[in-house]
């Protein structure tokens, strides 16, 4: 299916590479070689190789929404209904990372990022009946340490969402959906971040998850995913007709950026390369 490409005179080519899930989320590229996708409603994740036909990769799984891999090929999965995140180990043990803070279980996790050095950040927002169950009175921005402490980024009264890490490791990106902007944090060796500021404003949709190229530019699935410069200055929009939930790049060239936009994932070409993040 060809689409236009918002503010440039090329047409790229889109292919629907799934039709007829109920709600696809969270997307991670493994190393392996195949797409991960999560289907919040289904609850399960399935895999995507080369071949035609999707495999289930976890079934039952609590609901997840948010995926991320890290070097050692390990699966992180934000459970929203059981409100955990938890980890397929190298053996493919499941086991729990976190499931609350000071006695008080998690609002709903929504989406996950891990460092190259093992650091992990997580969201955790509370969208449609989550927000009657919530034990927090805050929505949180969240850090597991590679020795398991788990420590709060930051305390919003907006809900957090989609959530990455730069190239280089030194910056953390989260998407604000109630106030449709980016706000970014610079994170330490150690894991520590702080010095939070806006990076893009004015999003149109509902921001979620969110992915950089190798240049530096954003993608931010919302209405369609919105491609934005370093600079926050909106340069084009990707499948401008469909409300995009999350975006991530793969394959070997990790030039195809996949998008999950409710019950469908489209592959598409870019001529740009993915940050790579482990």
């Amino acid at each position: 299916m060809p689409f236009q490409l918002s503010g440039d005179s090329l047409t790229y080519e889109s292919e629907k590479i799934a039709a007829n899930l109920q709600f696809v989320d969270g997307l991670a590229w493994s190393r392996a070689g195949f797409l991960a996708a999560a289907d919040v409603r289904q609850k399960k994740i399935f895999r995507f190789d080369p071949e035609p036909h999707p495999k289930v990769l976890r079934d039952s799984d609590g609901g997840v929404s948010g995926v991320a891999y890290d070097p050692q090929g390990r699966l992180y999965m934000c459970e929203s209904e059981t409100r955990r995140v938890t980890r397929f180990d190298a053996k493919g043990k499941l086991e729990t990372l976190a499931e609350g803070y000071q006695g008080k279980k998690f609002n709903a996790p929504n989406d996950i990022a891990v460092r190259k050095d093992g650091h992990v950040y997580f969201t955790d927002p509370a969208f449609g009946s989550a927000n009657d169950q919530r034990e927090l009175d805050f929505y949180g921005i969240w850090h597991i340490s590679p020795k398991g402490d788990v420590d709060v980024v930051a305390k919003w009264q907006t809900r957090p969402n989609g959530i990455t890490i730069s190239g280089d490791g030194k910056v953390l990106y989260v998407a604000d959906s109630d106030r449709h902007a980016v706000a970014a944090l610079d994170i330490d060796r150690n894991g520590a971040a702080g010095n939070q500021r806006d990076v893009i404003r004015n999003v149109a949709g509902v921001p979620g998850g969110i992915k950089l190229d190798s240049e530096g530019r954003f993608y931010v699935a919302a209405k369609g995913v919105a491609v934005y410069s370093q600079q926050g200055k909106l340069e084009r929009t990707l499948v401008e007709s469909e409300n995009a939930a999350n975006c991530t790049f793969g394959e070997g060239d990790l030039q195809t950026l996949f998008i999950s936009a409710r019950g469908n994932i489209y592959r598409v070409k870019l001529g740009a390369k993915g940050a790579l993040q482990y």
